[in-house]
């Protein structure tokens, strides 16, 4: 998608203050406004009131300039120190990695970010932070299969399911982000024989996004898919009512990593190493983290809070009781180039 630029000015009723100011620096009056210019790979339509609220908050202006993660992480390349960018956001742990690696992200030190986001959601130095989680299921057709059959990712790969899988492309980050998890949990080895048991099982070459894959569930083309959490909750909470039939048959269970839960990845946010306005950038990841929103976003897209103290609301909290494993976000991104080629290696296109 062709970047835009988008300002949202503050229209909404302002949150507390205090929520949005950095521990480390003190308490700038709203009224001293300011702005804050945002490079994000995050395309919700949630994430407008969230920065229509802290400008109502702080008074500082917020300027989104809008693309994918790869086209973003370009952009700010070729602009160098002059890069008008302060904060970076991505919808994968990978993502944020890979502008970390780039030199693009810059460590922050905010007691306010380390005390509400947990440390395996977060870069060890401060470079980028998780605000939500999403977990990487199974959605099923309850006609068809069993949870129990499911309750493992090494379940999926299993020849029960011999041409009953639909997935997503190799290339989609977020399977690279899986399947990097895979390689940090069993090694190169075990996950290259996971990855073949994947192809194996396919009930048709990988095509589409996560809700297509939900879809094809529905419609008899496969009994299983990979897919985000966040997709089947909102397809089931939504506007759409073919939709919210689709979830009537197929179901989403949570398939256990080595007993220790499913495996989760975040959306989250850094602050830029040329920023400008680094204060504000700082404020704004502190707002982001703050507990009114992180609830916004889970009640209205589905994901779910970083933060263990905050609870996910409705309609999120009907799909939230399960165990996340713990491993660290921030070991994706570095097993991402073997995870591709792991997987390319096994025929998954």
């Amino acid at each position: 998608m062709t970047p835009r630029l988008t300002v949202f000015a503050g229209l909404a009723a302002a949150l507390s203050l205090a929520a949005c100011s950095p521990a480390t620096e003190p308490a700038a009056d709203a009224a001293a406004g300011g702005e804050v210019n945002v490079y994000s790979a995050r395309h919700y339509d949630v994430d407008q009131k969230l920065y229509e609220q802290f400008t109502g908050a702080t008074g500082i202006k917020v300027n989104i300039i809008e693309g994918s993660a790869p086209q973003l992480i370009a952009r700010m390349q070729s602009e160098g120190a002059a890069s008008p960018a302060d904060v970076f956001v991505a919808a994968d742990a990978g993502a944020l990695w890979r502008a970390q690696e780039a030199g693009l992200l810059a460590p922050v030190q905010s007691e306010a970010l380390t005390t509400a986001i947990p440390e395996n959601l977060r870069e060890p130095e401060g470079r980028w932070f998780g605000f939500q989680r999403r977990a990487r299921v199974v959605a099923y057709d309850a006609s068809q299969v069993r949870p129990e059959e499911i309750a493992s990712y090494e379940d999926i790969a299993s020849p029960r399911f011999r041409g009953q899988l639909c997935v997503r492309s190799s290339d989609n980050i977020y399977n690279l982000s899986l399947v990097g998890a895979l390689i940090e949990a069993w090694g190169p080895e075990k996950t290259a024989e996971w990855a073949r048991g994947i192809v194996a099982n396919l009930a048709r070459q990988p095509e589409g996004g996560d809700r297509d894959q939900i879809r094809a569930v529905a419609a008899g083309v496969c009994q299983i898919a990979l897919t985000n959490s966040y997709y089947y909750i909102r397809m089931a909470a939504g506007d759409d009512a073919g939709d919210r039939a689709v979830t009537e048959k197929v179901k989403l269970a949570f398939p256990s990593l080595d007993g220790q839960g499913a495996h989760v990845n975040i959306s989250g946010a850094g602050v830029t190493a040329n920023a400008p306005h680094r204060e504000a950038a700082i404020r704004l990841l502190e707002f982001l983290a703050s507990p009114e929103a992180q609830t916004l976003v889970s009640q209205e897209n589905g994901e779910y809070p970083a933060s263990p103290g905050v609870a996910a609301p409705e309609p999120t909290a009907a799909y939230a009781d399960f165990t996340a494993h713990p491993m660290a976000v921030a070991t994706y991104g570095p097993r991402q180039a073997e995870a591709q080629a792991l997987m390319t290696a096994a025929g998954w296109r």
